[in-house]
């Protein structure tokens, strides 16, 4: 009997809930870090970047090529020199150096400007690079990295 009134009880509220669940998209992880940490942006390998818009960013480490997509706006990236300051996560730093994943905690800012938080690192091939930098607002090299860390 109790089996019986506990199922009643119960099952409303999970027939109620039922629409709602079906209604939300499972959210993507905040960060999707890069794999293996072999295939990360060197930020002391850079050759050249791009700033494509406030949020898009294009590197070339020799013939690899980088899109760094940044959490929120972040017009301040073209103010200044032409110089683009990458830093890692202080729990990579000891282990890779350099390294910019896509990890929490990365960023990336322009001399004298407030740092932007990077949202995600990805591959990309030299067409869709070229295509990103043709559109490009602003561009340099990596000659201004830090090379201690």
């Amino acid at each position: 009997m109790k089996a019986v009134l506990t199922s009643l009880f119960v099952v409303p509220f999970a027939l109620a809930a039922l629409p709602a669940a079906a209604g939300t998209k499972p959210r993507a992880p905040a960060y999707t870090p890069l794999r293996p940490v072999a295939d990360c942006l060197r930020t002391d390998r850079i050759n050249e970047w791009h700033i494509v818009d406030a949020r898009t960013i294009t590197a070339r480490t020799g013939p690899v090529r980088y899109l760094v997509k940044l959490q929120t706006a972040c017009p301040r990236l073209s103010y200044g020199p032409p110089v683009l300051l990458f830093h890692s996560n202080a729990a990579n730093q000891a282990v890779i150096p350099f390294s910019i994943c896509g990890e929490a905690g990365e960023s990336v800012r322009a001399r004298d400007q407030p740092p932007c938080a990077i949202q995600s690192v990805r591959k990309i091939d030299k067409a869709e690079f070229d295509k990103l930098g043709a559109h490009a607002g602003r561009s340099g090299s990596g000659a201004n990295q830090p090379t201690q860390p």
